[in-house]
């Protein structure tokens, strides 16, 4: 069933360059509804100012010259249709979802923020300004988040050390905003991805919708990524005790952290059972550990959030994640065989969502990779045991990056985990 459903997935995907340069990938499976994102290289890597591309984000679907903001929320609930932006590291993504038939209108929307956005004062001063605000507090309050944002710092310095959020300290200008958007907002940087709609009937539409408009053709650049790592404790009384574990590299995502972060998963396939994780059973209870995987285009950061209610219990827990870490490189046999299964499982059921499927196609897409799940499952069953035991060594070698959030004073160091 698997292998039918890989095959249909990988017949519906189509990637084309069209003849304005903007890469443009579709998949359609029949479903009633269709959704559009409009990726743009203009994630928090590229900003020239911390906390730049935050604020180009919340500009989304505000006043362009076809339109107002008012007009575009108006006509969008017209359609019955439902828009969103998004931020990530690499990419800034606004996506429409719609009822099949209207995407001539969503499609028209979202380019006409891309070519004739007016980046009204008012607009930054009285909508933008406010939630950014409330979403970099919102991030900072949250442990988890923050100690991803610090991890990333750690791991990356620059680039991809690039916190998603605009700091208090942080003093973006709307001169600011508008010249990043002029350097991003170029068709070499823009990619299309539609579900529930035909390959060719979006690059007909995304060529209509940006004929003729006065945005250039050059990708934007930014310096290779490098692994650094490092540590770094912060005290906290608003949240869980949090320790985050990670360890990172530079170039291409390695399949073998895919099997890594499954076999070390605590999260049981059966309710009411522990599973087979060496983590589920040995962790105090209160507790909890999240493997944590995020590759990127040319970097990958892998890692174990740990948190809990006490400082004590994290730090029981954390000893727990780091010795079943260390001793993954000896995994062979059917442990291997039940962590790759659990991987491939994992990759495929994520293209059962809109959001999995943006995922697996985002970098591919710009990179003009195979995305098809067949290749990410093949990609996964290549890895025997010497190939595993070999990349997770490997990147356990490295400097660790280690996040401490809570009560530093009682929560581990480094060297107390033996890293």
């Amino acid at each position: 069933m698997l292998a039918r459903r890989a095959s249909t997935f990988a017949r519906s995907f189509a990637t084309v360059v069209d003849n304005a340069g903007v890469k443009v990938a579709a998949i359609d499976n029949g479903q009633p509804t269709t959704a559009v994102t409009f990726l743009v290289k203009a994630g928090s890597r590229y900003e020239p100012k911390p906390g730049v591309a935050h604020t180009l984000k919340n500009f989304a679907f505000k006043s362009t010259a076809k339109r107002s903001a008012l007009g575009t929320v108006r006509e969008s609930e017209l359609y019955g249709g439902v828009l969103s932006a998004s931020l990530s590291r690499e990419y800034l993504a606004l996506t429409s979802e719609f009822l099949r038939g209207d995407e001539s209108f969503f499609v028209d929307l979202m380019s006409s923020f891309l070519t004739s956005s007016k980046f009204q004062r008012h607009e930054f001063q009285e909508y933008v300004l406010p939630v950014v605000e409330a979403e970099s507090t919102a991030a900072s309050q949250n442990p988890a988040t923050h100690a991803l944002e610090l991890a990333h710092s750690l791991a990356f310095r620059s680039g991809l050390g690039s916190s998603l959020f605009a700091s208090p300290h942080s003093h973006v200008s709307l001169d600011d905003v508008k010249e990043f958007a002029a350097r991003a907002f170029n068709k070499g940087n823009i990619a299309v991805l539609g579900t529930g709609i035909d390959s060719a009937a979006l690059t007909q539409l995304v060529e209509k919708a940006l004929a003729g408009a006065s945005i250039g053709n050059v990708a934007v650049e930014s310096r290779p990524s490098t692994y650094f790592g490092g540590e770094t404790r912060l005290e906290s009384h608003g949240g869980p005790e949090t320790v985050f574990i990670g360890f990172g590299a530079a170039g291409p995502a390695d399949p073998a952290l895919a099997i890594l972060s499954a076999h070390l998963s605590p999260q049981s396939s059966v309710k009411w059972s522990q599973g087979l994780s060496p983590i589920s059973a040995a962790i105090p209870q209160g507790t909890s550990v999240q493997p944590v995987l995020i590759p990127y285009s040319d970097a990958t950061l892998f890692g174990l959030l740990v948190q809990g209610l006490s400082p004590e219990g994290v730090k029981k827990a954390a000893k727990v994640a780091t010795n079943a870490l260390k001793e993954s490189t000896g995994l062979n046999g059917d442990a291997l065989k039940t962590a790759v299964a659990k991987a491939k499982f994992a990759a495929a059921s994520s293209l059962d969502g809109r959001d999995g499927i943006l995922g697996a196609l985002s970098t591919k897409v710009f990179a003009n990779s195979d995305a098809s799940i067949e290749a990410t499952l093949a990609s996964i069953d290549k890895v025997d045991a010497a190939a595993f035991s070999k990349s997770v060594a490997a990147i356990t070698k490295s400097k660790p990056t280690f996040v401490a959030i809570g009560s530093v004073q009682t929560l581990p160091f480094t060297d107390e985990l033996g890293l």
